[in-house]
């Protein structure tokens, strides 16, 4: 690790840092051939900064620049909603209805959904990391059996249903078939998770945003779904808060 000023160069799994508040900021560094110029994001997953430059640019004033950002980057970070740890007592919402998690000292490992109330036993410094294990078991399975009966419905074949944790997009869908989704779609309403069930099917049929695929989409789905991709617009980042 090599300290210039206030920039850190190389930070373990990170490329480097800066200070924000004198507390040491990773920075994510992206070359792209497309950039004409810096730019700077916050990744409040990672809790981390990107840094995209020209190919050519020089590093050193890249993160320069990053840093003479410093008061962009605190706002931005106080706008970023709290994180919410998957630990016992903790409220969080299960496809769009309110849970609490609830350890049970000498109880069994396994977890058991009852009513509004998440419950298990077993040790209580891994009940975050089993929560949020179980959340995206459960999103699989739920996600793979409405992608495929939706599919069968209309006609159409998945090749593969997966789940990840992308923060740019809630799902993707590739000409061979193979449909991703964030896990994260299992904390939101079904009939928003349902709508983009749809949006990824439609791309089966039309691997754009043409006014066919919006057709079809709308077609696939049943129903409107300007609704659902505005509720993830105002709510979806919010989804992001609730970590193990």
């Amino acid at each position: 690790m090599r300290a210039i000023g206030k920039i850190i160069l190389s930070t373990g799994n990170c490329d480097a840092a800066i200070l924000i508040d004198g507390v040491a900021m990773p920075v994510r560094v992206r070359r792209s051939a497309r950039a004409r110029a810096y730019r700077l994001t916050i990744d409040s997953v990672r809790g981390e900064l990107r840094l995209s430059l020209p190919m050519r640019a020089n590093l050193k004033k890249a993160l320069g620049w990053a840093q003479d950002h410093e008061g962009w980057v605190r706002a931005q970070m106080a706008k970023q909603p709290a994180v919410t740890r998957l630990e016992h007592r903790a409220l969080f919402p299960l496809e769009g209805r309110e849970v609490r998690i609830c350890w049970v000292e000498g109880a069994t490992r396994t977890i058991r959904l009852e009513g509004d109330r998440l419950m298990l036993g077993g040790a209580a410094e891994s009940v975050g990391a089993r929560v949020q294990r179980w959340l995206i078991s459960r999103a699989r399975a739920v996600l793979e059996t409405e992608s495929h009966e939706l599919a069968r419905e209309h006609g159409l074949i998945v090749a593969s249903v997966g789940v990840g944790d992308t923060r740019s997009r809630w799902g993707s869908c590739a000409s061979s078939g193979a449909i991703r989704y964030s896990w994260r779609l299992i904390l939101a309403p079904p009939e928003v998770r349902r709508a983009t069930v749809a949006h990824e099917l439609a791309h089966l049929l039309h691997m754009d945003h043409s006014p066919a695929f919006h057709a079809a989409h709308r077609r696939i789905h049943g129903a409107d779904p300007r609704p659902a991709r505005e509720w993830l617009r105002v709510h979806g980042a919010g989804l992001h808060r609730y970590r193990g």
